[in-house]
Formats: C-alpha cells, sequence, structure tokens
C-alpha cells in the first residue's frame, strides 16, 4: 500500500487536524450496543459491527472524548463492515454518552483497562482479534502490549496504534503553545463539566473553583486525572502513563503510525527504529496532522487510514492466540 501524502490543496498541521473533524465526519454504520456490568461496580458501553462468528474482530479504542462516532472510528467500522469482519469500539467510562457511575474516569496510561477489555473479548471472538488504538487511546493499548506482552500474545493477533502521544510531558508542552491551545480549549469544553458533575456525586472529589479556572491539561490533570487514578501528580502522571519506554517490550505484531507534523508530538520525541522492538513497525509519513489523513480530491476522504489498518491486520498471521506463541515482524 502507497505511504500517506497528503493532498496539495489541505497544508499544514492543523487543516489536516482540523478539517476532518468538522467537514468530513461520515455516517456511522449501524451499531449493536451491549453494556457490561463491571465487577466494580461501574459499565461499559459497546458498539459492535456484526458478521460470521468465524470472522476476525477489530477492537478499536477511540481518542480523548471520542466515541463510536468519531470520524476515523466512523470510517475504520464502516470499512471492517465492507470486509464481512466484526468490529467492535468499547467506550472509555463516560463516552458513550451515559455518565459512568464512580469518580473514576479514563486516562492515557489505563493499561488495566485495556487488558480487562480484551480478555472479557476473548471470550466473545475465539478467533483473531485485532487492536487498534487512537491517540489517548493508542497510547494506553501500546502500555498494555508493552507492559503486559505475556497477556498479549495470548489475546491479540496484532495491533495497531494511530497518533498516540507517547511521550505525555512533551505532548502536553505542545499543547500549551501557539494554535495548539485551541484544541486543550475544545477538549476542556466537554472534559471541565463532565468532571464537574462528577463531583455532584462525589463530594470533596477535588475543588471546585480550581477546576473551574483551570485553563491547561497541567491544570486539569493535576486536579483530577492524577490523583483520581493513583498518580501523585501531573508529572507522575505523565511520565508513568507515556507508553514510549514499553515499545521495546512489545511482543505482538504492531503498526505504530505518527504523522512528523502532528500538532499533539513535536517529531523530535518520536522513537527511531532503535528504540522499539522488532515487533513494532514505525510509519511516520510527513504530514497528515493528529489523526486526519484525509486522501483525494476535494472535498476528500478518509478511506486511507482504514486501508491501512485493515492491510496490516490482513498480512498478520492467522492464529489462534489462545495456544501460539508470538510472532515478530520487522
Amino acid at each position: 500500500m502507497l505511504p500517506y501524502r497528503a493532498p496539495w490543496w489541505l497544508p499544514g498541521p492543523h487543516l489536516q487536524t482540523v478539517y476532518p473533524a468538522l467537514a468530513l465526519r461520515p455516517r456511522p454504520p449501524p451499531y449493536r450496543r451491549t453494556r457490561w456490568e463491571l465487577h466494580d461496580g461501574d459499565f461499559i458501553d459497546l458498539d459492535w459491527i456484526d458478521g460470521p462468528t468465524d470472522a476476525p474482530l477489530v477492537v478499536l479504542f477511540h481518542g480523548l472524548e471520542g466515541n463510536s462516532g468519531s470520524p476515523y472510528a466512523a470510517a475504520l467500522m464502516a470499512a471492517v463492515r465492507e470486509r464481512g469482519w466484526r468490529g467492535v469500539v468499547p467506550h472509555f467510562r463516560g463516552c458513550s454518552g451515559s455518565p459512568n457511575r464512580l469518580a473514576r474516569a479514563y486516562h492515557s496510561g489505563d493499561a488495566d483497562e485495556i487488558g480487562m477489555i480484551l480478555e472479557r473479548l476473548r471470550g466473545e471472538a475465539p478467533h483473531a482479534i485485532y487492536a487498534a488504538g487512537v491517540s489517548l487511546g493508542g497510547n494506553a493499548l501500546l502500555k498494555w502490549l508493552g507492559r503486559e506482552s505475556g497477556a498479549a500474545t495470548a489475546l491479540v493477533s496484532a495491533a495497531a496504534a494511530v497518533c498516540a502521544p507517547i511521550d505525555l510531558v512533551a505532548a502536553g508542552a505542545a499543547l500549551r503553545r501557539g494554535f495548539s491551545r485551541f484544541y486543550t480549549r475544545e477538549f476542556l469544553r466537554t472534559l471541565k463539566p463532565k468532571t464537574l458533575a462528577k463531583l455532584q456525586r462525589h463530594p470533596g472529589l477535588f475543588d471546585r473553583a480550581s477546576m473551574a479556572r483551570a485553563r491547561t491539561f497541567d491544570e486539569f490533570d493535576n486536579l483530577f486525572t492524577a490523583p483520581v487514578h493513583g498518580y501523585a501528580d501531573v508529572l507522575d502522571y505523565w511520565r508513568r502513563a507515556s507508553s514510549k519506554p514499553d515499545l521495546v517490550h512489545v511482543a505482538v505484531p504492531t503498526l505504530v503510525i505518527n504523522s512528523r507534523n502532528d500538532p499533539f508530538l513535536p517529531a523530535r520525541h518520536l522513537p527511531p527504529p532503535a528504540q522499539v522492538s522488532t515487533c513494532v513497525l514505525l510509519e511516520q509519513p510527513a504530514q497528515g496532522g493528529h489523526v486526519g489523513f484525509v486522501s483525494g480530491p476535494f472535498p476528500g476522504h478518509l478511506r486511507w487510514l482504514p486501508e491501512r489498518l485493515l492491510a496490516f491486520f490482513q498480512a498478520a498471521p492467522q492464529r489462534d492466540t489462545r495456544r501460539s506463541p508470538g510472532y515478530a515482524v520487522g
């Protein structure tokens, strides 16, 4: 498959990031929703693309404040359906349209949540499982793949991460500068009300006045994400949750796509091949923005990314992950 090249009419990282989110919103395929009740008293909602029971299952972990209707999710699941495979988008807690019950939410380093979801999906998908993660979901997936490499080889046949902020300290700094502050403002526009609503159900969780004043991810994560999810402070969270140090331990064939003009993560913080395992295939196109990857003549389409991911999964060994050891690709 040809490497990604941005169309001439869509120049620059910010247009390549914002345009597809505003102008290219493919209609989501018809999903079937199920809800898992969890042992901790919370729940997860999953949106399914049904297919033959012996077809591979593509699991998509969405990005920050994303869901099954996000443009990249709708495009990928439509391609999965067209191929005759099965697909599922598990919603991180609080992202399905219904607030979750517990004080906790979701975060970039939630490898335990990734593992729990994939372990449970193994019971519903006896054949190949392919796991993909986008942005925050990609970082959490990579964190799990590296930290739990033995379990990963028993659960998934191949994986892919798209525009994962693998160095969260660098990403946090990037999102404080220039036009990238726009992205921070847009994320906080939904994160803050959801988090303030939690305060009504869990009094004392954080200081309301400080949250109302928060304008950066440093402030938001220091007030809520870090302490609620077991980190000492924002820097402890960003350092420990970053997946970059874990890439050397990945034992499952894994495609890692990061555009070099991603406004969320400067190219100088991307790893070279020497810093990842031989199971990891790095693709770092010059353009694409943050989960943009628009192709074709104006107004463009979003087919390149789904086609790239499914081609990678198709090329992975068709094996029963419950019995076979890991497989390495260059």
